[in-house]
């Protein structure tokens, strides 16, 4: 314990000299010390719990009435009081729903809740979402049960216009996920409806935007997606991230340029080696993208963002002096202003 506590202690003093040399605006040197302290894994989760948390909307319906509420980003949600049920029984009068909606690289990320779905094969894949959805409704504090489906009218604005190809997606937590605390990581499995995804209709609003027109047939995580597509060869890609964070206390995304609505990561961890990895080798070679690594540090976020171009069979190394900290609302802007 000694000697452990003795390596600890000299790659902390590597650590300060990597990172307190910094410039200040006028040039001269910053001799403050700063040192990333390493979050525990409940730490992490915290964190990314406020931040979903953060993003979670609260209606109280009339379900005796239309049942029907608008999100904060224009969604028309319609949920019929014949459809709920409480263990079993009718549901009227007043209803409480929470909704969090997700749009964007940033929300996705700081919550954790990627677009990777699971492929024919097993694996997982890119996908290219319309909108991530989490619903749920409750009376009196009980959990509510949906019998059958509520509209979703989601403006197809929100992610960049009409794509004829989505389907629904059910998400499931943890899916993969062997740690003590943190699996609260989403895989999206396709909807199948008589062997086919559930395809999803494409509509005018009263306004006449154009709207994605879906039925949910579950509360809980949904998503509007379709897999994402490229010829290039492909190649399995590693990531080397700084002593003292594993995937208990940190997590590595990949964010493809020009794809504003999908974000990947590499949720694949070797133990052994200390790499983490994407699961199946599905990464184009040529590929422009940033990888990001975030973790926690005193209640604020740890990150790196570096730009890169996928090689076959790369190794992507995240130093201790690419780490700097922000706020959530900060890294949200960051990770949506990348190309």
């Amino acid at each position: 314990m000694k000697n452990s506590k003795q390596i600890l202690g000299l790659f902390l003093m590597t650590a300060a000299l990597m990172t307190s040399c910094q410039k200040d605006e006028n040039g001269d040197s910053d001799i403050s010390d700063i040192i990333i302290e390493r979050a525990t894994p409940q730490d992490f989760t915290d964190l990314k719990a406020s931040a979903l948390e953060n993003l979670k909307q609260n209606f109280q319906v009339d379900v005796d009435g239309s049942g029907t509420f608008t999100t904060q980003k224009g969604v028309e949600i319609t949920i019929n009081g014949s459809c709920l049920a409480n263990n079993g029984n009718a549901v009227t009068g007043m209803v409480d729903v929470e909704v969090i909606e997700l749009f964007d690289r940033g929300t996705m990320l700081v919550t954790n809740k990627t677009t990777m779905g699971l492929s024919p094969t097993g694996g997982k894949e890119l996908l290219v979402t319309g909108g991530e959805f989490f619903i749920e409704a409750t009376q009196n504090g009980q959990v509510l049960q949906l019998i059958c489906p509520m509209q979703v009218l989601v403006p197809t604005a929100l992610t960049g216009g009409d794509d004829n190809g989505m389907t629904l997606w059910d998400g499931i937590i943890g899916m993969d996920c062997d740690l003590e605390t943190g699996c609260d990581d989403v895989t999206w499995v396709e909807q199948k409806r008589d062997g086919q995804g559930a395809g999803i209709d494409i509509g005018q609003g009263a306004a006449g935007q154009s709207l994605y027109a879906a039925f949910f047939s579950n509360f809980g995580w949904t998503n509007v997606d379709r897999f994402w597509s490229d010829p290039r060869p492909k190649t399995k890609l590693w990531a080397a991230v700084p002593e003292g964070f594993d995937n208990g206390n940190c997590a590595l995304y990949l964010s493809y340029n020009g794809e504003a609505g999908s974000l990947a990561n590499l949720d694949a961890y070797d133990s052994e080696t200390g790499l983490f990895s994407e699961h199946t080798g599905i990464i184009p070679i040529g590929l422009e993208c940033h990888v990001i690594f975030i973790s926690e540090d005193n209640g604020n976020w740890v990150y790196a963002i570096n730009p890169v171009t996928i090689i076959a069979d790369g190794t992507i190394v995240i130093e201790e002096s690419d780490l700097s900290t922000t706020t959530e609302s900060q890294l949200i802007t960051m990770i949506n202003a990348l190309p």
